[in-house]
């Protein structure tokens, strides 16, 4: 086995996917099965699970998973030091939402690759609540992720932006939400949420300390669905302000007064400690994070 190899079963890993992983790595289909038979042959142990509807890792598979991405790690390492005395060169992967690819990285991203542009920056976007999750999973080297109150001890992290969270409603359709005298009926009223992560979270937090059961109309994946469902009059949402602020919808959305107000977002760039030692991730921290400051956020 060779390090494309173990670099396209790491990337198998985290997708779980044969069509997504093969268009993501430039390799056909057919390719990706064999080389992931030839692994297996080599090992002699199945790595993945595949029927019809799913793929999903066997305990060896995430045993090699381990290994492979310590290996990866250990080669990529040894780049870094191989070009130390010449330009610096590799490449770096990054996760984040579509708002923060251009609201939060534009100006990061032209000054990283006004000093170091022989770095390969690979993008991927996607829903925010994913972030942590991708970036433990090692998937990407860096995330922009909403913080929570506790970070994982192995992710280093530096606080860039804190930004509200807050309840949408549509602007044209003001029979969505339901009154009981002066007081929102929250039993008639639709509510869209996001389907897991820190949003999530926070509002079923919301709702338990004022005794509510809310009428959960959809649970979706990414602010952006939120906010179109919302402007489509299918119910109430709720978003970070920087989101609202930046979607196109919305003139079409009003902000909903709450007490008590949602707790906000604290949104940061984050790696894994053991990231740091590769030089690619180190010299794109100490533009995206001048001087290491990282903010510990108080539990």
């Amino acid at each position: 086995m060779d390090i494309r190899e173990l670099r396209l079963f790491k990337h198998l890993a985290g997708t779980l996917h044969f069509g997504q992983s093969s268009r993501a790595c430039h390799v056909t289909p057919s390719a990706l099965t064999r080389i992931i038979q030839r692994l297996e042959d080599t090992l002699g142990e199945t790595l993945f699970l595949r029927d019809n509807r799913s793929v999903s890792l066997t305990a060896a598979g995430k045993v090699f998973r381990s290994y492979a991405n310590d290996v990866i790690q250990r080669y990529e390492l040894m780049q870094g030091d191989l070009s130390r005395e010449s330009a610096l060169g590799g490449d770096i992967s990054i996760y984040c939402s579509v708002t923060a690819a251009y609201s939060i990285l534009p100006v990061i991203f032209q000054d990283f690759r006004s000093v170091h542009p022989d770095v390969q920056i690979y993008l991927k976007t996607g829903d925010a609540a994913l972030a942590l999750t991708k970036l433990q999973n090692r998937e990407v080297d860096i995330t922009v992720a909403a913080l929570p109150d506790k970070m994982p001890d192995r992710v280093e992290f530096v606080k860039i932006l804190e930004t509200p969270l807050v309840f949408i409603v549509p602007s044209v359709f003001p029979e969505t939400v339901q009154y009981k005298g002066d007081t929102i009926d929250w039993s008639k009223t639709p509510v869209i949420t996001a389907d897991f992560g820190l949003s999530r979270e926070r509002t079923d937090r919301w709702f338990r300390e004022k005794g509510i059961v809310p009428n959960i109309y959809a649970q979706v994946s990414g602010n952006e669905a939120i906010i179109a469902m919302v402007a489509l009059g299918c119910g109430v949402g709720v978003v970070p302000g920087l989101v609202l602020e930046k979607s196109p919808l919305k003139e079409k959305i009003d902000i909903l007064t709450v007490n008590p107000e949602l707790k906000s977002f604290s949104i940061g760039i984050c790696t894994m400690k053991k990231s740091k030692r590769l030089p690619q991730v180190d010299a794109f921290w100490e533009i995206a994070a001048p001087g290491d400051k990282s903010d510990k956020l108080e539990n």
